[in-house]
């Protein structure tokens, strides 16, 4: 069968190229000044490939862990990875990145551009949405597979976001998530859109929360569909954990 959003994790919309975001600098971290092929500087290479296009890798998924080197479960970055000075500069003395330096680094970024910048609470599901151990913080490969997802997910926004206001329609809103490869019933698409609409229409940061959800929920579905046959089976403390956690 047709497993609903296979393939859907914030896909880049079909014939739309790449664009890059540019970044500006950090002041007084090791990031002044601009970064070229930064993180919103057009598609990276990650987990996912692409700008979250395509299936994840065979196997399985790939390991996520903590950043700096010598942290178990984390190979060393590459020396020339643009993202490693970029993660450094910003995360903790843990060598990982809660929700408030999350918030922090998208919006000295810019990353938002002329759009409201994202709430905190929209910073916490998105690293809920990667963290699977439960910390509430990411690693270095885990914040590079963020900005991959980020940057496929802005650019579906602005191919809907034509008049550049900073929302799109309810219908629009439908169109987008078809593009990525969500099906979904009128119903659950009605939901959706209640969740998710202020007045009416929905700003760029709902828009990433709901897209953050969609991935995690559909993921987690998708793990315990091992037949893939559209139907699982919970119990109902995996249910709340799957649910709740994001």
């Amino acid at each position: 069968m047709a497993y609903p959003g296979y393939g859907g994790y914030g896909g880049q919309m079909p014939g739309m190229q790449a664009q890059g975001i540019p970044i500006q600098g950090m002041p007084g971290g090791p990031m002044g000044g601009s970064m070229p092929g930064g993180p919103m500087g057009g598609p990276m290479p990650g987990h996912m490939g692409g700008p979250m296009g395509g299936a994840p890798p065979q196997g399985g998924y790939s390991p996520y862990g903590g950043g700096f080197p010598g942290t178990y479960g984390a190979p060393p970055p590459a020396a020339n990875d643009p993202m490693w000075g970029y993660f450094t500069a910003i995360a903790g003395q843990d060598g990982e990145v809660d929700a408030e330096e999350l918030q922090r680094c998208l919006t000295q970024s810019g990353f938002s551009g002329s759009y409201s910048p994202f709430s905190l609470d929209t910073c916490r599901i998105m690293i809920a949405m990667l963290d699977r151990d439960f910390t509430g913080k990411m690693g270095f490969n885990e914040f590079k597979e963020l900005f991959t997802a980020l940057n496929g997910w802005k650019q579906n926004f602005l191919m809907f976001d034509q008049d550049r206001s900073g929302t799109v329609e309810h219908h629009e809103m439908s169109q987008a998530l078809s593009a990525m490869g969500y099906r979904v019933s009128p119903q659950a698409l009605n939901a959706i859109i209640k969740r998710y609409n202020k007045g009416g229409r929905i700003f760029f940061d709902d828009y990433v929360a709901c897209c953050v959800k969609l991935r995690t929920l559909t993921e987690n579905f998708k793990r315990r569909d091992t037949m893939q046959q559209g139907s699982v089976n919970f119990q109902y403390d995996d249910f709340i954990l799957c649910t709740m956690s994001i």
